[in-house]
C-alpha cells in the first residue's frame, strides 16, 4: 500500500490533479493488461507515447517491462519512422510487433500513408506479418480512422478505456469481435457499473459487471448514465487534495469517473465527459463524441471538435469547430443537411466555425472548457 507513483491528470476538464498510485495499484493494473493482451518476452513495442501519461507509462512501458519484452523508444512520435517499423522497411532497425497510440497519432499516420504512395495490398500483408497488436486509447477513436486503418493494415484497432486514476478498466477482446466505438468489457479484478445520473445507490444501477459477467437491468441496454469503477486498480488519493479525493468516491468505494456511458451490443461505450461532452439542448442530451464521429465521416473534414455553448433559449447550442482537408470546403447549410442523414436533427451543429488548427495537448486532447471561452473570437 506504499506510494509508488504520482501521475498528473491532463487538466482538460479542470486543474490537473496528482493521482497517487500504490505498488498494489500498479501490480493490479499491469497484471490485468499483460494477462488480457498476452504480453510476454517475445513482444517488442514501438513506444511513441509520453511517459508522464498513464497510457505511456503503464501500457507502453511497464507492461512490456514486467513481461521481459523489448522497448523500442522514439524520442518523439514520428509518423514516417513508425511506418518503417510497421512495414519492416529498414533491416537495421529492431523488429517490433506491438504499437499503442492515441487517435491523433493514428490520424497522422494515415496522412503520412496517403502522402507516401504505399501499395495498400502490400502494406496490409506486411503489417499483418510484422505486427501482433495495435491499440488505441486516451480519447474517442473516430469510426473513419478505425475503418481506414483496418483497410490498409489488416489490423482491427483494439480500443480500451482507462484513466490516470484507474489504469485500464475495460478492453475489447484480444481475440473476438471488436466493435468501433466500443471499449469492450471489464479487465480481470475490475468492477464496472453505470448508474442513473446523479444517483449512486444499488437501486440506481443500470448495468453492473466484471470480467466474468455483465448484468443489464431490464430495458436498460443502451441507456446512458455515469460510469463507475471499483477494484484494486483504483488509485489511493489525489496528492494533497483530500476534499477532491472524498468527492470522487461513493460510500461503498466506487470511483465516480465523471464519464457518461452506456452498454450496448455486448460492450461499454463512452459517450463523453459529463461536464463537457454531454450537451443539453432543448431538453435533449447530446453526445459531442457522436456528433464528432458523424462529422469525421465527411471526406472533406480533416479534424473537428464539438461542444456546447450557452444559449438563453436552448440552454446550450451544439457548436462545431472544423478543419478541412487542404483545398476543400463545404457550406454550413450543405453540411447540416448532410449530417441529418446520420444523426437526429436536434444534434446537428447550429454554430460552425472553420479554423486552420484545433489546439490539442501532447496526448491529442482538446481542452473544451478553454475553447468554449474563446469560441466567439475564433
Amino acid at each position: 500500500n506504499k506510494r509508488a507513483l504520482i501521475i498528473y491528470t491532463s487538466g482538460t476538464t479542470g486543474r490537473p490533479k496528482g493521482v497517487v498510485l500504490t505498488h498494489g495499484n500498479l501490480f493490479s493494473q499491469i497484471s490485468a493488461v499483460v494477462k488480457s493482451w498476452e504480453i510476454d518476452s517475445k513482444d517488442s513495442i514501438l513506444l511513441s507515447l509520453p511517459l508522464h501519461h498513464i497510457h505511456g507509462i503503464m501500457n507502453g512501458f511497464l507492461c512490456p517491462l514486467r513481461s521481459g519484452g523489448t522497448l523500442v523508444m522514439q524520442p518523439k512520435f514520428d509518423a514516417p519512422e513508425a511506418w518503417k517499423y510497421f512495414l519492416n522497411l529498414d533491416s537495421t532497425k529492431p523488429r517490433v510487433n506491438l504499437f499503442f497510440a492515441v487517435p491523433t497519432m493514428y490520424a497522422k499516420l494515415l496522412q503520412e500513408y496517403n502522402n507516401s504512395g504505399y501499395n495498400e495490398s502490400s502494406s496490409r500483408d506486411k503489417c499483418l506479418k510484422t505486427m501482433r497488436l495495435m491499440s488505441s486509447g486516451s480519447s474517442s477513436l473516430p469510426v473513419p480512422v478505425f475503418q481506414r486503418w483496418e483497410s490498409i493494415t489488416g489490423h482491427t484497432l483494439l480500443e480500451r478505456f482507462g484513466m490516470s486514476e484507474i489504469g485500464m478498466a475495460t478492453s475489447n477482446p484480444l481475440r473476438g469481435l471488436r466493435m468501433p466505438g466500443s471499449v469492450g468489457n471489464p479487465l480481470p479484478e475490475v468492477e464496472v457499473k453505470i448508474v442513473k445520473p446523479g444517483e449512486a445507490s444499488e437501486s440506481s444501477d443500470l448495468v453492473i459487471g466484471n470480467d466474468k459477467e455483465v448484468k443489464i437491468q431490464p430495458g436498460c441496454e443502451g441507456k446512458s448514465g455515469e460510469l463507475m469503477i471499483r477494484g484494486p486498480n483504483v488509485f489511493n488519493e489525489y496528492y494533497n487534495r483530500p476534499e477532491a479525493t472524498a468527492e470522487s468516491f461513493t460510500k461503498d468505494g466506487w470511483f465516480q469517473t465523471g464519464d457518461t456511458a452506456c452498454y450496448e451490443k455486448g460492450g461499454f461505450k463512452i459517450l463523453g465527459r459529463t461536464s463537457v461532452d454531454i450537451i443539453k439542448s432543448g431538453g435533449y442530451k447530446i453526445s459531442a463524441l457522436e456528433v464528432e464521429s458523424c462529422l469525421l465521416r465527411h471526406p472533406d473534414i480533416k479534424e473537428c471538435t464539438v461542444l456546447g455553448i450557452d444559449d438563453d433559449v436552448w440552454g446550450e447550442r451544439v457548436a462545431a469547430v472544423l478543419m478541412f482537408n487542404e483545398g476543400k470546403h463545404i457550406a454550413n447549410d450543405e453540411l447540416r443537411a448532410w449530417c441529418k442523414s446520420y444523426i437526429a436533427g436536434y444534434a446537428v451543429p447550429t454554430v460552425i466555425k472553420n479554423v486552420k488548427e484545433i489546439p490539442r495537448n501532447v496526448m491529442g486532447k482538446v481542452n473544451k472548457k478553454e475553447l468554449r471561452k474563446v469560441f466567439d473570437s475564433l
